[in-house]
């Protein structure tokens, strides 16, 4: 009788990158660890970040917040623009939205800080989303404090007839809701060295296949925080004939 389970072994390096992250001019070891739980799945846990600073081989290490997923990622760039780059990690969730988690850490008076939780910043950038007569439905964002209106005739006659009257008007009250982050991508858009911080967030309807566009928010480093300065919603197309 075979007696073997598989336990999880110690952290494994997962992936890696070699980069200047605190300007002092001797290239750091970035690198994140996690464990398996199942060995045939591609499933990591306990996503760790450490980095093995060049000038002094100390090793630091930093505990994610969330820290389960799918194919962890590091990518290293400069978003606050002291010209040294800051460490920017991402990894899959699995869940049906594909959302993403993704934190930045930066060397910031000599000590590395966390100025980036894509969870934070989904709680603090809250959404409505409101069907209305009229083959309408408003996103509201409350920080920026905005309106967005979309019209639903696109979606075609049938999606339409499920939700409103003959009259345009609604049979019932319907609520979607905004995901979290299920995009996050750096973008130099002066070319200058200095990246952005392009964030997308699906909007769903009556449920999370019913998707109605986008959410996408432009992030820049104002020295102090990651603000908002650009907030765009972005529909999907009609099919032509």
């Amino acid at each position: 009788m075979n007696n073997y389970h598989w336990r999880p072994i110690m952290p494994l390096i997962v992936t890696s990158k070699v980069g200047d992250v605190t300007g002092d001019g001797f290239p750091d070891w970035i690198y994140l660890t996690a464990n398996k739980q199942d060995p045939s799945s591609p499933y990591w846990v306990n996503i760790s970040l450490h980095i093995k600073y060049g000038r002094t081989n100390r090793i630091e290490t930093f505990a994610l917040p969330e820290n389960q997923g799918y194919n962890p990622t590091i990518w290293l760039g400069d978003f606050t623009g002291n010209g040294v780059n800051d460490v920017f990690v991402v990894f899959d969730t699995g869940g049906s939205g594909g959302i993403l988690i993704g934190y930045i850490y930066s060397s910031i008076q000599g000590r590395m800080v966390k100025i980036f939780d894509s969870i934070q910043f989904s709680e603090q950038h809250p959404y409505q989303v409101v069907y209305t007569n009229g083959y309408k439905a408003n996103v509201i964002s409350d920080n920026p404090h905005k309106k967005y209106t979309l019209d639903l005739q696109y979606k075609g006659q049938e999606y339409l007839n499920e939700i409103y009257d003959s009259n345009g008007n609604l049979k019932q009250p319907i609520e979607g809701w905004v995901d979290p982050p299920s995009a996050l991508y750096p973008i130099d858009i002066a070319r200058n060295g200095k990246y952005d911080l392009q964030v997308l967030q699906q909007i769903a309807g009556r449920f999370h296949a019913d998707g109605l566009g986008y959410v996408e928010n432009l992030l820049n480093w104002d020295n102090n925080q990651f603000a908002i300065v650009r907030q765009t919603v972005a529909i999907y197309g009609e099919d032509m004939q």
